[in-house]
């Protein structure tokens, strides 16, 4: 009689030689061949040299990993920290953006109400402190959260704080001086928030010489 056939059966965990067994990429902590020299040098298998040799690599290994571990920890603290701090000096750009139209309306107020209008009437005089004190308040909440004006007039031209909008010829002062602020500008902090728009000199031509050899 032919006996039935068998099928194969899976092998136990037991019957899986090491091996066969999968290993893990990368797998961190403790090496095999370090887990059985350990082993060893615990159950006294070995020579007592080597096992202290084979405990002093494992605790320098350990060390290195405890290392790591803790200088990880702290840049990613370091990097929390450092975003919190952006986040907080930055978050009112976009406020104080449009915050910055406001203040230089009040600007163009109060410098269109002449002083000597002023002492001639009582009530542009009395309007004019209030345009001025509501302005100065303005600058120093702006000032306060790390917001300052830029008005360079007669300043050197800087493209990381100006914007040239047209260079005129004028030989009375050095070329790239701004002779002209037609908008002022604006940083947050050490961020440009408003670039002033400028006029910007230019060196003219030179006048043709005249021959008065002749």
């Amino acid at each position: 009689m032919v006996p039935p056939h068998k099928q194969p059966q899976e092998p136990t965990q037991d019957e899986i030689a090491p091996d066969d067994a999968p290993k893990a990429a990368n797998e961190p902590g403790v090496s095999k061949d370090m887990e059985a020299a350990l082993e060893a040098a615990l159950a006294g298998d070995v020579g007592e040299e080597d096992r202290l040799q084979t405990l002093e690599a494992e605790n320098a290994k350990l060390r290195d990993q405890w290392v790591r571990a803790v200088a990880e920890t702290d840049n990613v603290r370091k990097r929390a920290q450092r975003d919190h701090e952006e986040l907080s000096k930055y978050a009112v750009s976009n406020f104080a953006r449009d915050m910055v139209s406001v203040l230089e309306n009040l600007k163009r107020a109060s410098d269109s109400i002449p002083v000597d209008a002023r002492q001639g009437n009582e009530l542009l005089k009395t309007l004019g402190e209030g345009v001025d004190l509501t302005l100065q308040e303005l600058l120093g909440i702006f000032e306060k959260y790390g917001i300052i004006r830029i008005f360079p007039l007669n300043e050197k031209f800087d493209h990381n704080l100006h914007q040239a909008v047209v260079q005129v010829e004028k030989n009375d002062v050095p070329p790239g001086t701004v002779i002209q602020v037609v908008q002022a500008g604006y940083t947050i902090h050490d961020r440009l928030l408003q670039p002033a728009m400028v006029a910007v000199s230019k060196q003219g031509e030179a006048p043709p010489k005249v021959d008065t050899t002749a």
